[in-house]
C-alpha cells in the first residue's frame, strides 16, 4: 500500500477553491461562480498586491543581511562572551551551562519575535551543538536553545512581518498594534520554554544521553572596516539627521487609551544609533550591519507606534536597509541586486500563496455565500459562549498548521475568514490574530510537513520518531497555555484589544 503524503501547499489551496465555487452552487442565495474561478486567483493577486510586495521586499532584505554573515558573527561573538563569564565564582555556582542555555534562548527568542527567525535556525542549530556537546548536554539540549527558543519566540512574537504583519493587514488592524500584551505572552511563553529546557539540561547532566554527533563549526573572522561602512554610516547618519530635523515634532505615542508627545525620541534614536555605530565599527563591519538590522528594528517600532506606518513606509525602511547592508559589506550593485533578488525568490512561494489564497475569498464574497457561512458558523456557536468560540478558533487554526506550516500562507487563507466571524460572535479582531498566532507557532514544532523541522533533526541526526517523543508532552502544554493567555483578551480591556 502506498504511503499517505500530504498534498503541497498549493494543491491544497486549490482544491479549497474549488470546493469553494462548488459550494456557490449548493449553498441557498449563493451566486454560481465555478466558471471564475481562475479570474478570481487574478482578482485575488491584485487585491493582495501591497501585502505580496511587503513578504518579497522583507526576504529580500533579509537575505541580503544574511549573505553577509553578520547574524553568525554576532551569534558566535555572544556565545563567546557567555563562556568567557566562567572565570567568575558566582557563575561557576549557578553553573555556565544554565546560563549559556538561558542566554542563547533568550536571543533566539527575540530573533523569532521581532523578524520571524525560521529557516535560518538550521545553520545556527549546527553552530551550537557542539557547544551544548561540550556544556555536558546531548543535542536535544542543543536543538531546543536555537529551534525551540526561536520557534517559541516566534509563536509569542510581537513584530514578526510574516505573522502578525500579513494577519493583523487582512484583519483591518494597525500594523503591530496590541503589542503590549503580545509583550507579556511573549515573556510567559520564554520563561516556560527555558525552564522546560534547563529541568531538561539537569537531568542530561545526571544521566547522560547519546544523541547525535556533529563536527565543530564557526565563522571565519572579518577584518576591521571597509570605506563601504564607513560611506553607509555617514549616509544613514544624515538621513536620520535630516528625518528627525523635519518630523521629529509629530511624532506621538499611543499606548492604549493614552497618547504621549514624544518630539525628543527621533532625536535621541538617532544619537544613539551614531554612538553605538561608532562602536560596532572599530570592531568590524560584520557587527556594523548587525548594528543596523538592530537599529531598523528600532525604528520600526518608533515608526509604526510614533508616526503610524504601514506597509509603504516599512518596505521602505527594509529596502534602505538592504541597500545600507550591501554597500557596508563591499557588495558592488550588481551583488546586492543579486542577493535581494535570491531572497524575494526565496519568500516567493509564500508570497504566491497569499495571492492564491485571496482568491478562495473573492469567489466566496462573489458568490454570495461567504456571509451565510459566517451566520452558519455563528449560529453554530452562538449559545456556547465566548470561550468556546475562542477555543474553537484556536483549534481550527492549530489543526491547519499541522498540514500548512507556512505562517503567511495560513494567515491568508484563514483570517479574511475568520476576522469577520469574530465580529459576529463578539471577540476582538485582535484576539483572533493571537488566536492565530499561536495556533501557528507551537505546532510548527512536531509537524512532519514543516521542512524545517525535519532540515533541523537532519542537521542534529535526530530521528523524527525520538523528537515526537521528547517534544509532544512540552509542545501540548504549551498548546493549553496558549488557550489560557486569550483569556484575558475576553475578560479585560487590554491595549489595542
Amino acid at each position: 500500500m502506498a504511503k499517505f503524503k500530504v498534498p503541497n501547499t498549493y494543491v491544497i489551496i486549490f482544491s479549497v477553491l474549488l470546493l469553494c465555487a462548488v459550494a456557490t452552487w449548493l449553498i441557498p442565495g449563493g451566486e454560481p461562480q465555478t466558471w471564475q474561478v481562475f479570474s478570481a486567483l487574478y482578482e485575488g493577486f491584485s487585491r493582495q498586491a501591497g501585502i505580496i510586495a511587503f513578504v518579497l521586499i522583507i526576504g529580500g532584505a533579509f537575505w541580503v543581511i544574511n549573505s553577509t554573515k553578520a547574524v553568525d558573527e554576532g551569534i558566535m561573538k555572544f556565545i563567546d562572551k557567555a563562556r568567557s563569564l566562567e572565570r567568575f565564582a558566582p557563575v561557576r555556582r549557578i553553573g555556565i551551562g544554565n546560563i549559556v542555555i538561558v542566554l542563547i534562548m533568550l536571543l533566539f527568542g527575540l530573533f523569532g519575535a521581532v523578524f520571524g527567525m525560521s529557516e535560518e535556525t538550521i545553520a545556527f542549530v549546527a553552530v551550537v551543538l557542539p557547544l551544548a556537546r561540550s556544556l555536558g548536554y546531548d543535542d536535544f539540549v542543543g536543538v531546543c536553545m536555537v529551534y525551540v527558543a526561536a520557534h517559541v519566540g516566534f509563536a509569542g512574537a510581537m513584530l514578526n512581518p510574516f505573522t502578525i504583519g500579513i494577519a493583523q493587514d487582512m484583519s483591518g488592524l494597525p500594523l503591530f498594534s496590541g503589542i503590549e500584551y503580545r509583550v507579556v505572552c511573549w515573556v510567559v511563553l520564554m520563561t516556560l520554554a527555558i525552564t522546560f529546557v534547563l529541568w531538561y539540561a539537569g537531568r542530561v547532566k545526571k544521566e547522560p544521553t547519546e544523541v547525535g554527533v556533529n563536527a565543530e563549526q564557526g565563522v571565519v573572522n572579518e577584518p576591521k572596516s571597509g570605506v563601504g561602512a564607513w560611506f553607509s554610516f555617514v549616509a544613514v547618519t544624515v538621513a536620520l539627521i535630516l528625518f528627525s530635523w523635519l518630523y521629529a515634532a509629530d511624532c506621538v505615542i499611543k499606548i492604549g487609551q493614552n497618547t504621549f508627545a514624544t518630539p525628543w525620541l527621533l532625536w535621541v534614536a538617532t544619537g544613539l544609533f551614531v554612538v553605538v555605530s561608532l562602536i560596532a565599527l572599530r570592531a568590524s563591519r560584520r557587527m556594523f550591519i548587525l548594528n543596523l538590522l538592530m537599529f531598523t528594528i528600532l525604528f520600526l517600532v518608533v515608526g509604526a507606534m510614533g508616526y503610524g506606518w504601514y506597509l509603504p513606509e516599512i518596505c521602505a525602511l527594509f529596502m534602505a536597509l538592504a541597500l545600507a547592508a550591501g554597500i557596508s559589506a563591499g557588495y558592488s550593485p550588481d551583488d546586492i541586486a543579486k542577493e535581494f533578488i535570491a531572497g524575494a525568490k526565496d519568500i516567493f512561494s509564500a508570497a504566491l500563496i497569499i495571492g492564491f489564497a485571496a482568491g478562495i475569498i473573492v469567489v466566496l464574497e462573489n458568490g454570495n455565500v461567504i456571509d451565510t457561512m459566517l451566520s452558519g458558523m455563528a449560529d453554530a456557536l452562538a449559545e456556547s459562549g465566548r470561550e468556546v468560540a475562542m477555543a474553537t478558533m484556536y483549534g481550527i487554526q492549530t489543526v491547519i498548521n499541522l498540514f500548512i506550516p507556512s505562517a503567511s500562507a495560513k494567515a491568508a487563507v484563514t483570517m479574511p475568514i475568520m476576522a469577520p466571524f469574530s465580529d459576529m460572535i463578539g471577540i476582538s479582531r485582535q484576539a483572533t490574530v493571537l488566536a492565530f498566532q499561536f495556533g501557528d507557532g507551537f505546532t510548527n514544532m512536531i509537524t512532519p510537513c514543516s521542512g524545517v523541522l525535519m532540515a533541523v533533526l537532519s542537521v542534529a541526526k535526530i530521528p523524527y520518531e525520538q523528537w515526537v517523543k521528547f517534544a509532544w508532552k512540552f509542545i501540548l502544554f504549551l498548546v493549553v497555555v496558549g488557550f489560557l493567555l486569550l483569556l484575558p483578551a475576553l475578560y479585560f480591556d487590554l491595549p489595542g484589544f
